[in-house]
């Protein structure tokens, strides 16, 4: 039976801020897993707190790849990560090399978001506002934990200020200079593809007029948000999928950032809801086959 996917390493999946794996029949990496599996690669998707600062996630993430080497006898793991979730994988390979053979950054907001900056600027932390938007987000948080876990297993905590903090400019320059691994030296250029025998890849998004606000995401709302959202970027404006600018996410080998997708769009939600013609399974499918051709 052919396995075009059976890569060396098993994939593991981290999602991004307000992540999950499933809440109850609906899972984040919406048909990418069944897909991957059904090629022959081992897969895990594994869940993080859904608000906390990338370095807090990423110590949740060691424990599951410790978890996941001792269950499958695997040296190390093909760490997939999108949006924030790019940069807790990011920290675990800078601080166990040994432990993963790739990072791929899909969205990833590797020199931070325009849209956090913003919400930084419009809702100070102390203001009436900030506490307001801080106990929205809370509450959202607490609910994924509860849907995903039933307060079941070990506690995911919840931080909304370090969560936020982690994705502005200013925040992810100081990760940045802690874990540099697999950054472009120039705006927009890309990465070394290989830091201390570790492959960095990435890909992500851009709005586009006419491709992705057709399709299934006309019935999108996660999609209107997106082009609503992307009004808030000065720097990346029309070169962005709404919360992620294309050059900001660049990171080791850039395989493309200008995919017609959303943030969202990217890992298939919502619900495979995703704009014309975009085809964000075989994204993964086809870095799967490209992770397996180089031996990991």
């Amino acid at each position: 039976m052919s396995q075009p996917l059976a890569t060396r390493y098993p994939l593991v999946l981290v999602p991004g801020m307000f992540g999950f794996v499933r809440l109850l029949l609906y899972p984040y990496w919406f048909g990418i897993v069944p897909a991957l599996r059904r090629g022959g690669a081992t897969v895990f998707a594994v869940p993080v707190s859904p608000l906390h600062a990338s370095e807090v996630q990423g110590e949740q993430l060691l424990q599951h790849i410790d978890a996941i080497r001792r269950q499958t006898g695997a040296e190390k793991v093909n760490l997939l990560g999108h949006s924030q979730g790019a940069l807790s994988a990011r920290y675990v390979a800078a601080k166990r090399p040994e432990w993963v053979a790739s990072v791929t950054s899909i969205a990833g907001p590797n020199h931070g978001s325009e849209l956090a900056d913003h919400l930084h600027r419009r809702y100070p932390v102390g203001s009436v506002r900030g506490r307001l938007l801080k106990g929205t987000l809370h509450i959202f948080g607490v609910l994924i934990v509860w849907l995903e876990t039933g307060w079941r297993g070990p506690r995911l905590p919840i931080d909304v200020h370090a969560a936020h903090h982690s994705l502005t400019t200013a925040g992810v320059a100081l990760f940045n200079q802690q874990y540099p691994q697999g950054l472009p030296d120039t705006w927009g250029g890309h990465g070394p593809s290989s830091v201390n025998g570790v492959r960095y890849y990435s890909w992500s998004g851009t709005l586009q007029p006419g491709v992705t606000d057709k399709g299934l995401n006309r019935f999108d709302g996660s999609n209107r948000f997106c082009r609503l959202f992307a009004r808030t970027f000065v720097r990346e404006a029309g070169q962005c999928d709404g919360m992620v600018g294309r050059y900001s996410s660049h990171l080791g080998e850039v395989i493309r950032d200008d995919y017609p997708f959303d943030h969202l769009d990217i890992v298939n939600q919502s619900l495979g809801a995703v704009g014309k013609g975009a085809e964000p399974v075989r994204l993964f499918s086809e870095h799967a086959a490209r992770l397996k051709a180089a031996g990991m």
